[in-house]
This record gives C-alpha cells, structure tokens and sequence, in this order.
C-alpha cells in the first residue's frame, strides 16, 4: 500500500484534449477518488484540485493532489502524501513541484524549480537539507504538470488501437521517459451512471510494486473533459483500483448515456 496515492496521482491526470487548442480544464476543478484494494477492502481517497493564482509574477494553475489512508488500513499501514504543482497558464511549462509524503513512516519533503532555458532543476530535499542541480530534458515535465499539458495537447481522434505516447518527466531527482498506449473505447458503470470511456495503458515498472510492464489500465470520459473516471492497478501482491466518486467545477458538460 506504500505506493496508493502515487499511482492515483501518476494517471489520473492524462485526459487527452480532441481539439489541439482547446482547454479541457480550468481554475475551480476538483474531483475526489476512493480507493480499494483487492476489490474489497477500502483503502484511501484521494483528491485533486486546480486554482489559479500567480507565481514569480507569473500567471499559474496551482494543481494540489492529497492522498490519505481510511478504514482498517491506516491502523496498520498510514499514508499521508502531498503533491503541488505550479506551471504556465499559457505554455503548461511547470515552475516549481512539491512532494511531502508520509507513507508508513517512510518520509520525503522535496521542493523542485525549474529553469527551462538552462534546462536545469533546483532540487531542494527540506528533509536532509540539500540542494542539488540536476540538468533536464527538452520540454519536461513534473509528475503533476505532465498530464495537465498532455491533456491539453494530445489529439485522440489521431490516435490509432495500440499507439504509444511519449514524453519527458522530472520526479524527485531523475529524468523519466513516460509512455502510454491507447487501448480504444469502452463504455463503463460509473458512480453517476453509464458513460463513454477512452481506455489508456500506461507503462510501469515490473518488480517489487506491479505486477509487470502493462499492469495499470486507466478509464477517462470521451467528453471534452476527459475526467479520470477508474484506474486498476495488478500488484505483486493482490490489485488497487481506484474510481471517481465526486467532481465539481468541470469546463464542460459531463456526459452521461443514463443514469442508473
């Protein structure tokens, strides 16, 4: 269970735009997950939510993802995490990424700012009190800002069954090549009835935590939105799934074939 909110937290955020330059989000969007593990035992929720504000006189959307342990779980395993992100309204560049976990005891408060044009990162660790300066790729992203750009930027109507999507993230103090491939369409039950789904698999590593390579597969509306609506993950050890139960401050209608 060390691993929940982060594997929330690292595919909900895809939600691919069908138009290039249209927004799929805006300030004032929030949605909250609740997490299961092994289909039975509830596990935690999570929540992420998107404001506006400004940062080093920029203007930003400061994306804020929580992650906590509930029911019989926390007695025995607590998991508490925090992620920020601050990126361009404009660019989806992102400036500055937070990470405060607290996960069975096991902690991290780390604080990273991004220098683009010298393609660089401060990496601050508040816990051992280290900085570091680590050089980036082209156009990274953090863990958090990835998604939010993608979700913008990626056109599904080009997509064909089996294609993969590249980019390039920045987590803690490493450069990742992230990719996902697209599954199709599928339409699924939802907490607020039946609705048209894209179907996503993003690649893991195998070993300790997942199963193998293509352990998770992530469900996200067809609508404009492109709402994070279920995620499965197989684990070494038994599966998490995790399913969008409430949302508030969506850009655009929410469609539903029917309610139940």
């Amino acid at each position: 269970m060390k691993y929940l909110f982060t594997i929330i937290l690292f595919f909900v955020g895809f939600q691919g735009s069908n138009t290039e330059k249209a927004s799929a989000f805006q300030g004032g969007e929030w949605f909250k997950f609740e997490m299961s593990y092994s289909g039975f035992l509830k596990a935690g929720n999570a929540t992420l939510s998107v404001n506006e504000t400004h940062l080093r006189g920029k203007p930003v959307y400061h994306v804020v993802g929580k992650g906590w342990t509930t029911g019989a779980i926390k007695w025995f395993f607590k998991v508490k995490d925090r992620y920020e992100s601050y990126f361009d309204r404009e660019t989806g560049v992102p400036y500055k990424f937070i990470r405060k976990i607290d996960e069975g005891g096991h902690t991290k408060d780390i604080e990273i700012n991004f220098d683009h044009d010298s393609k660089l990162a401060q990496v601050k660790n508040l816990k051992k009190n280290e900085i570091s300066t680590v050089s980036t790729e082209q156009d990274v992203q953090d863990m958090v800002s990835m998604y939010y750009h993608l979700r913008n930027k990626i056109d599904i109507s080009s997509l064909k069954i089996g294609d993969e999507i590249k980019t390039n993230m920045f987590f803690d103090e490493e450069n990742y090549g992230f990719k996902i491939k697209y599954l199709g369409k599928e339409i699924i039950k939802t907490e607020f009835g039946k609705v048209k789904t894209i179907k996503f698999r993003p690649y893991v590593m195998a070993g300790r935590v997942f199963k193998e390579e293509e352990s998770l597969t992530l469900w996200v509306s067809e609508d404009k939105n492109k709402i994070p609506l279920k995620i499965k993950a197989d684990l070494a050890v038994g599966s998490l799934r995790a399913e969008l139960v409430a949302f508030k401050g969506l850009k655009h209608p929410f469609e539903i074939i029917y309610k139940e």
